[in-house]
């Protein structure tokens, strides 16, 4: 008689934990062929279990081949061909992240994230979408998250946006690389130098000629930007350097674009929501008239960064070429994700959250600020360009390259990048002995000790 230890579970029925077993002794030899198994009624009087769940186990063997019936006789053990065990592959270990008292690096946080706010949405969304949840995507996603976008920036940007021209995405990764099926690989895209560096890596992966612009203390410059088509640039708060283009320059970047028939802009607005003592500036794309700009923006640096929804806006004409050359295109972001988004927004809980954040992340900056003007080499050390996004420049006095810097800061714990590793040219010599401090995923009780341990470093021969 089969005798096993059958459990309830919630995740492993028992007529599954029943056919498992069986199956085990099978393939072990355990239950030999032709052996006969006991009745349905039998075992399940044996194992106090239900004669239902014996018969759906020996449904499922049936079904794979492990048993065979005859009728008014019974079930017995089937000839199972080239039986083997599969050797359990050893994991293999993967390289030990560094440890950092500071990591000054991380580029986003998910602090403050309102999972009560967030999780009785979803359940609103199940309750009322039901089944809908499951039907295909449109391609440019949902229009109640469109609309809610178009929404939210006519309230927060003063952007009048029609909601049919906004395209939902997963992640900005997604939609760059469906810009550059739409605009062609023949074009020539330009960067910024210095720049965010996986930009480049995306169109230079898109298989697309990227070139590099400098800055000047304005932004671009159209008249450094050569034979480019395309300029992708984030004139509202550019990373790393934090200039912000103004009204004249950009003006002159829209007359640029609307030169020719084949340039465009792509506006990266990406941190726009973080500012700390002005409102937003106006976007790029609320300026364009002649439908030349691409507006870019995220939701994964506002709420977490596995919130993987992004949106980009493209000019009219722009879309109608979109719909008829890569409208085949599923949406990436799950419906569900993106009702919920869409409630968010709409009851004001978005708006909210930003508002919480922006006192939680100045307090933090300021915070951050106040160590560093107490710290023992504070007269060593200048801030620059606090009012903006959630990173800002840490300047210090010294003789050493960057790369010495650098070094010794992770000497003493903490992860840092220099402003000069953003450089694809030269480096002026303004970005030098500049480090870059992402403070937005900093953990404050860190803080004292690894500002302590820099101050004990740099009293060595190589101080700053």
């Amino acid at each position: 008689m089969l005798t096993y230890e059958l459990k309830k579970s919630p995740s492993v029925p028992l007529y599954e934990s029943l056919y498992r077993c069986i199956r085990d002794d099978i393939l072990s030899g355990k239950l030999a062929k032709g052996e006969k198994l006991p009745s349905k009624r039998t075992l399940a009087e044996h194992l106090e279990v239900s004669k239902v769940t014996v018969e759906t186990a020996y449904s499922q063997l049936l079904a794979e081949g492990y048993l065979r019936s005859e009728e008014k006789v019974g079930y017995f053990v089937e000839a199972v061909d080239h039986l083997y065990s599969v050797p359990a592959i050893p994991p293999h270990p993967e390289p030990e992240a560094p440890r950092w008292n500071v990591d000054c690096t991380s580029n986003g946080s998910a602090a403050g994230f309102p999972f009560t706010v967030w999780m009785r949405l979803q359940r609103q969304v199940m309750l009322d979408y039901g089944d809908r949840l499951l039907a295909p995507l449109p391609s440019q996603g949902y229009p109640e998250l469109r609309q809610a976008i178009a929404g939210h920036l006519l309230a927060f940007r003063n952007m009048r946006v029609d909601p049919s021209n906004i395209l939902i995405g997963a992640g900005t990764d997604f939609l760059y690389n469906l810009l550059l099926q739409l605009l062609g690989r023949d074009k020539i895209y330009a960067v910024e130098d210095p720049g965010y560096q996986k930009i480049r890596q995306i169109y230079t992966a898109g298989g697309v000629a990227c070139i590099s612009v400098p800055l000047d203390d304005q932004g671009v410059d159209p008249q450094c930007l050569g034979q480019a088509q395309v300029l992708h640039c984030s004139p509202s708060h550019h990373f790393p350097t934090g200039i912000v283009i103004p009204a004249k320059r950009r003006q002159q970047l829209l007359e640029w674009a609307a030169a020719r028939p084949d340039r465009w802009i792509i506006e990266d607005d990406y941190d726009s929501e973080f500012r700390f003592h002005s409102h937003p500036l106006p976007a790029l794309q609320s300026m364009d008239r002649q439908g030349r700009v691409i507006y870019m923006n995220t939701f994964s640096k506002t709420l977490a960064p596995s919130i993987r929804i992004s949106y980009m806006i493209l000019p009219k004409d722009l879309m109608a070429q979109f719909r008829q050359k890569l409208g085949f295109y599923a949406c990436t972001v799950p419906s569900f994700e993106q009702y919920t988004l869409a409630r968010f927004l709409n009851e004001g809980h978005f708006e909210k959250h930003i508002n919480r954040m922006r006192k939680f992340y100045r307090s933090r900056r300021n915070r951050v600020i106040q160590l560093l003007s107490q710290a023992p080499f504070s007269h060593r050390i200048s801030i620059l360009e606090q009012d903006a996004g959630l990173h800002f420049l840490l300047r210090a006095d010294t003789d050493l390259p960057d790369e010495a810097l650098v070094s010794l800061c992770a000497d003493a714990g903490i992860r840092v990048q220099a402003l000069g590793e953003f450089y694809r040219g030269a480096i002026p010599p303004a970005a030098r002995h500049c480090l870059i401090v992402n403070y937005s995923g900093l953990q404050e009780e860190n803080l004292p000790a690894a500002l302590q341990i820099i101050s004990d470093t740099i009293e060595s021969p190589r101080k700053l």
